[in-house]
């Protein structure tokens, strides 16, 4: 097994790299995620599956441990290949994708290509016990933390906390991913 390629970087390009080491060229396989963190320097470290099928032996490469550990969980879900998961981590960054899991947010997931209702829904149900095993929680906590210093914000300008709360509570419900100077400059217009 192949785990790890640690050489000459010969090619890159966004669907893959060929890494020289020891006079030989690996032609490796990886994600745009990949891409934009790999450097241009001439020595690089790839992490890698290797993927060994009847007809051909594949590698895929990572530059960093999170990104190959979730290709791993994405391709033991029924439906999701090599290639359905390299195209997956090109779409989405890990957190986006495993988020997306844990929120049960089927939607997104298959507003990525090769994905169709069946394997969103499969992967979510399959992965997200896996995740949360592994440590990794929905993003809710930074909602509270966003929630949170709002609420400080507006406490401190002299609003009532009950009205702050329930103007916080509405607008989060509403937009769930803003951060904390929108929260406050639209719960300032609501007070």
């Amino acid at each position: 097994m192949i785990t790890s390629l640690e050489g000459k970087l010969i090619e890159k390009t966004p669907a893959y790299v060929v890494v020289q080491c020891g006079g030989v060229g690996y032609f490796v396989n990886i994600s745009l995620n990949t891409y934009s963190k790999l450097s241009d320097n001439e020595n690089v470290r790839l992490l890698t599956h290797l993927q060994i099928s009847e007809d051909a032996h594949t590698l895929y490469g990572f530059v960093d441990d999170e990104e190959r550990r979730l290709f791993r969980l994405l391709i033991t879900v029924s439906g999701i290949g090599c290639n359905t998961a390299r195209m997956m981590l090109s779409s989405m960054n890990v957190q986006e994708i495993e988020q997306c899991i844990l929120s049960d947010n089927s939607a997104k997931l298959k507003s990525i290509k090769g994905i169709g209702e069946k394997t969103a829904l499969r992967a979510i149900l399959e992965l997200k016990s896996k995740l949360v095993k592994e440590g990794i929680v929905p993003s809710t906590h930074s909602h509270l933390k966003v929630k949170n210093e709002a609420m400080a914000a507006l406490l401190t300008l002299g609003f009532v906390k009950n009205n702050v709360e329930k103007t916080l509570e509405s607008l989060l419900k509403t937009s769930p991913s803003s951060n904390v100077e929108d929260l406050i400059r639209n719960a300032l217009k609501a007070l």
